[in-house]
């Protein structure tokens, strides 16, 4: 059976740090960090029987922070170009090292993320991993790279703007001037002369604390101050640089990349790369983190990107569906929007990039989140991704230093997450110390996740919309609630979720139509069996009588239908 791919996306700095101090701003040594090594066979066996299939661990290239590595030959780091203690994954000070923070010895860091792959791919998992194409941190330099390949800016000519075969960009004659607070900007060291332009297109050498004034553009051939005229033919020397950096991770048996804000990249160079890359290591996956739908389909063909993040789309409608601001019917409008490449489009309500959904900037609880799980669970065939600690409803409402109190979990600073230093318990990783609320969600994201891969019908069905056939329906609440069929021919499930903050009743019109379209021979009666909260009982139905259904606020429930 094909397996419908579920993600587990985790930060191994903050992933299995069990320390408990959480001192605001505080330093490794105060606060801690995971490590690969925590990371454990256990942990992993468990990760799997959960229902992943694809462990993305981000975090793991060399990036830029405040803790000093100079002792083992890492270059000097500067506080005040970098964004909190632990600094961001996405400035990467060295394409071919990983970071220092997660190992346990410094000086074997790579041998224990080669075993960490190893480990994952022991327990069935596969291994994904960032690839930060757009931008280096301010001051990369690669103490890694392999015999005989050139850094970054090496034979850049740094008096011309912009050259085709330049790896930056920059401003000729003007010194770097970062525009910080005050606290930030006292006793500034970093030199840099001519300034490089910044990470988000951000071509002043005066870039302002809400640039990503820690980064650096990469030059891929695009003059952007001449109308973005392109020069791709010679091959940028880029192109060929970061062609290399995929390689060499695909050769250490790294199964995918999610691609940083891979619409910052021209398309031509993907359309050039990965087909390369893919033709060496067949079954290599490419996930982009895009939020431009008018070029979806363009990074879809041609062999490149594998799957799009769904974020403008579905995320965008789920998360206003949930709070209240729009119909469900909405649901289905979006739905089509990408109708033809739904499959490929990575479904998620959660990521390091949004607020959590048990954040008080969203649902404040994440059992709230149940009615939009099973939707984005079970709409496609497409895979799903799940924020390590989404599962036991972690709150991310704690100030960390940088990244404050916004609902997110800081990706900047070292600290700790809640729910994750429980589960860890000591390294047994197991429910002791989770709350009867938390081990019941995460129940129930296990019931869903494995039912999506044990179902045939979830994991590589039919999709039939059955909003349409329902507006109309008095008994059905077309902007509270959300129904749709999967079907593989053989069995038919019935998915509808509420979104209501009450219990809801409903009854649901399936047409004709939808019977045809899906290929199912039925006879006039049948009976509805629960398959996510099996205690629910099963229904009976036939032509003339349909079944009230009763519906959880914020949940839902998956129906086999069986004709009788």
């Amino acid at each position: 059976m094909n397996r419908k791919p579920f993600i587990y996306q985790l930060l191994p700095r903050l992933f299995g740090n069990a320390a408990a101090t959480n001192k605001i701003n505080g330093t490794l040594e105060e606060n801690g960090t995971g490590k690969f090594n925590d990371i454990s066979d256990a942990v992993l066996q468990k990760i799997k029987a959960n229902g992943y299939t694809h462990i993305w661990y981000i975090g793991v290239l060399a990036h830029a922070s405040t803790t000093d590595y100079t002792a083992y030959g890492l270059p000097e780091e500067y506080p005040e170009i970098i964004k909190g203690k632990a600094g961001s994954p996405y400035a990467v000070r060295d394409y071919y090292d990983v970071d220092p923070d997660l190992a346990v010895n410094v000086a074997d860091r790579t041998a224990e993320f080669d075993a960490l792959i190893q480990r994952t791919h022991d327990a069935g998992l596969k291994v994904i991993i960032d690839n930060v194409p757009n931008h280096v941190a301010r001051n990369y330099r690669s103490v890694n790279r392999p015999e005989g390949v050139k850094d970054f800016g090496e034979d850049d000519d740094n008096s011309l703007a912009f050259s085709p075969q330049n790896n930056y960009y920059y401003i000729p004659g003007q010194p770097l001037e970062i525009q910080l607070s005050p606290e930030k900007s006292a006793g500034f060291s970093y030199s840099e002369f001519p300034a490089k332009v910044t990470g988000n297109d951000c071509f002043s050498h005066r870039p302002t604390q809400f640039d990503w004034y820690e980064t650096v553009k990469l030059n891929y051939g695009v003059d952007y101050l001449n109308e973005k005229k392109t020069h791709f033919d010679p091959v940028p020397d880029t192109w060929r640089k970061m062609r290399n950096i995929l390689i060499y991770w695909a050769e250490k048996n790294v199964d995918g990349f999610r691609c940083d804000m891979a619409e910052m990249v021209p398309l031509a160079f993907w359309r050039w790369a990965l087909p390369q890359v893919k033709e060496r290591f067949p079954g290599i996956l490419f996930l982009a983190e895009i939020y431009n739908p008018s070029v979806y389909r363009d990074f879809l063909a041609d062999n490149t990107f594998d799957y799009l993040y769904d974020k403008v789309g579905l995320y965008d409608v789920l998360r206003d569906v949930a709070c209240g601001y729009r119909p469900s019917s909405d649901i289905t409008f979006t739905l089509n929007n990408v109708g033809d490449i739904q499959h490929r489009m990575l479904n998620f309500m959660e990521n390091h990039d949004e607020q959590r959904l048990a954040s008080d900037y969203f649902l404040k609880k994440g059992s709230k989140g149940k009615a939009a799980m099973i939707v984005t669970c079970c709409a496609n065939t497409n895979p799903v991704m799940i924020y390590a600690g989404q599962e036991f409803g972690e709150r991310g409402m704690d100030e960390e230093g940088f990244s404050g109190k916004n609902g997110r979990t800081s990706i900047f600073d070292y600290w700790s997450v809640d729910t994750l230093r429980r589960w860890n318990n000591n390294g047994q990783w197991n429910d002791e110390q989770l709350s009867g609320e938390e081990k019941e969600l995460h129940e129930f994201y296990t019931r869903l996740i494995t039912l999506c891969n044990s179902e045939p019908t979830l994991a590589c069905g039919l999709f039939y919309d059955l909003m349409p056939a329902n507006y109309e329906n008095l008994e059905f609440d077309s902007t509270r609630l959300f129904t749709f069929l999967r079907s593989d021919k053989k069995d038919l499930l019935l998915i509808v979720a509420n979104f209501d903050h009450t219990i809801q009743e409903c009854s649901i019109l399936i047409p004709q139509h939808a019977i045809t379209f899906l290929e199912i021979e039925h006879t006039g009666k049948g009976l509805l069996t629960p398959l996510l909260h099996k205690e629910g009982g099963q229904l009976l139905f036939s032509s003339d009588s349909t079944p009230r259904i009763p519906l959880s606020p914020y949940s839902g429930e998956i129906y086999r239908i069986s004709f009788l």
